[in-house]
């Protein structure tokens, strides 16, 4: 029986995207793992990879189509046995939404594996199962269920013709996925057309204020629409309160210098803004109770301190995530940093480099600004907001009058996960570090 190729959820707030380009025709052989498209999300162009292997019976989707909901059917793919007949009757357009099999992906820089939701299991799956009959899995659950310790057999399969897929193994298990309270904000703020509803429905109204003014009406891309659902879907719900502390950086300045000069060798250039990357990742560590996020029914508190880093590109931004930062040496973390900027900018990162984190940095120092008030991007529990290092008058610890090159920080936290004597004493662990610079190297 033919199998649709459905259009994959690439981010858990992608709701459509662009078939950029197919890599395959029609008549093509496929295996499991061979590229047969690139599609642009609101965040990066990525390759879909196939999950069954066939033959492509029919594209129903042109390249260059923009707007293709996800889990509408893009082609069908025919199994041994089938003919090409039995697709003259497949759509040419992209089918109603339905629930999601697996997708997997990658990048031209890394493979990352997503799932999307499951689709109701075939009766049939527990019982050829049970018979001991051939289990039919995607290779990346099979891999997930040897890693898990997960029974294929004992599983019915969520995906297409009882397909046993990734979700199939999470729901198996007793992880929980920091990944699906995002999803879940997200579709609740698409439902409730928090981004789009007010806005379509008020234009008319807006724009006859401004009848007899000049004005060019602008278009809102994927990355505008789900920037503006998430952070407004996130000052509704997430109880922020703001905490401020500045930071001498005489020292940090100092001690960058003898650093810069020691690794001019090796082409590496720290940035204040490495400094204070580590500098939060240690405050993780050193406050554990502190890296956290809020999972909807529950707290969940790492032990690896992932820092999100926000860098904006071209219509919007993103935050790649620099992982396990606090065991990275200062260079590393630049390197790495640079890397991912580069590549953001480009739109070439793959999924699980920008998403994940429970805390992340916004860093405005650069254009000059003194301090702001950053919106924290769900479901990370804290934002720290940067502002720019100046010189400034200040009273000495002998109690005379000076001027120290002073950085303002300040600390967006949910108060669910993060309550205010916490949310400081985070804080100051960072100003620590911050103004001594060398002991973070220890």
């Amino acid at each position: 029986m033919p199998i649709e190729i459905l259009m994959p959820a690439l981010s858990p707030t992608m709701e459509e995207g662009t078939l950029a380009k197919w890599l395959v025709k029609e008549g093509d052989a496929v295996a499991s793992g061979d590229l047969l498209a690139e599609i642009e999300t609101d965040k990066a162009t990525m390759e879909f990879e196939a999950v069954d292997e066939g033959i492509i019976g029919k594209l129903l989707v042109a390249e260059g189509t923009e707007n293709v909901a996800v889990n509408s059917a893009i082609a069908v793919l025919l199994e041994d046995g089938d003919s090409s007949s039995e697709v003259e009757a497949a759509p040419s357009a992209p089918a109603s939404p339905a629930p999601a099999a697996e997708a997997v992906t990658s990048s031209p820089a890394k493979s990352a594996t997503l799932a999307s939701s499951p689709v109701s299991a075939p009766p049939a799956a527990a019982d050829k199962a049970a018979e001991g009959a051939r289990i039919f899995a995607t290779p990346l659950a099979r891999k997930l269920a040897a890693q898990n310790n997960v029974d294929l057999t004992r599983l019915s399969g969520s995906g297409p013709r009882g397909r046993i897929v990734k979700a199939d193994i999470e729901a198996a298990g007793s992880a929980v996925s920091a990944d699906r309270t995002v999803a879940s904000m997200a579709s609740a703020a698409s439902t409730s057309g928090a981004a789009s509803a007010p806005q379509s429905a008020n234009f008319e109204t807006i724009s006859k204020l401004y009848a007899e003014r000049a004005y060019e009406e602008i278009s809102l891309d994927r990355m505008r629409k789900t920037i503006a659902a998430r952070l407004t879907q996130a000052k509704q719900t997430v109880p922020h309160f703001y905490l401020r502390r500045d930071v001498m950086l005489d020292n940090l300045l100092g001690f960058r210098g003898e650093m810069n000069a020691a690794l001019a060798e090796r082409d590496v250039k720290l940035s204040v803004n490495d400094f204070v990357i580590k500098a939060c990742a240690l405050a993780l560590t050193t406050v554990p109770t502190a890296n956290a996020i809020w999972a909807g029914d529950r707290i969940l508190q790492f032990t690896p301190a992932d820092i999100a880093v926000a860098v904006a590109i071209d219509g919007g931004l993103i935050t790649p995530v620099l992982k396990d930062a606090d065991q990275k040496s200062l260079s590393v973390l630049s390197t790495e940093m640079k890397d991912l900027a580069t590549r953001a900018k480009g739109r070439k990162l793959a999924p699980d480099e920008y998403q994940g984190g429970s805390f992340a940095i916004s860093n405005l120092g650069m254009f000059g600004i003194d301090n702001f008030d950053a919106v924290i991007n769900p479901p990370h529990g804290a934002i720290l907001a940067v502002g720019a290092g100046k010189k400034k008058p200040v009273v000495t610890a002998s109690g005379e009058l000076g001027v120290a090159t002073v950085m303002s920080l300040t600390l967006s936290v949910d108060h669910r996960v993060i309550d205010g004597a916490l949310g400081a004493e985070l804080l100051n662990v960072i100003v620590k570090n911050l103004e001594n610079p060398m002991a973070m190297l220890a």
